[in-house]
């Protein structure tokens, strides 16, 4: 069920927020977009999200540092979030788990795929 349910998605490319948004919104999600990793913080303080999908490389506040953050905030404890990167070495999906990512994604990434992990993480 997608009905209402809000994504948070966090990438420093225009280009791939409107990908990934055009994906999100077309298996019935409303998407929020943030620049970085503040401008994701900021608007996940301020509105209801279901789901987080960040970027890992970003400018300020990257992926890793935007999770710490959420986490850190009672509401986001229990709340999805994943790291689409282009990054797929072992050390950095531990230290995403260890900051509290749900899973990964791999850029350049499979439309399909994206809209079925979030389908069921969201579930």
């Amino acid at each position: 069920m997608t009905e209402g349910k809000t994504i948070l998605t966090v990438d420093d490319s225009g280009s791939l927020r409107q990908m990934v948004s055009f994906v999100l919104k077309d298996a019935g999600y409303d998407v929020i977009e943030a620049t970085d990793g503040r401008d994701g913080l900021e608007k996940a303080r301020t509105q209801h999200i279901d789901l987080v999908l960040t970027d890992q490389n970003m400018p300020g506040l990257d992926g890793l540092g935007l999770i710490r953050a959420l986490r850190a905030i009672k509401k986001y404890k229990t709340v999805p979030i994943l790291i689409l990167t282009t990054e797929t070495g072992e050390d950095i999906k531990a230290q995403g788990r260890a900051a509290g990512a749900n899973g990964w994604i791999v850029k350049p990434f499979d439309p399909a795929q994206l809209a079925e992990v979030v389908r069921k993480l969201i579930a």
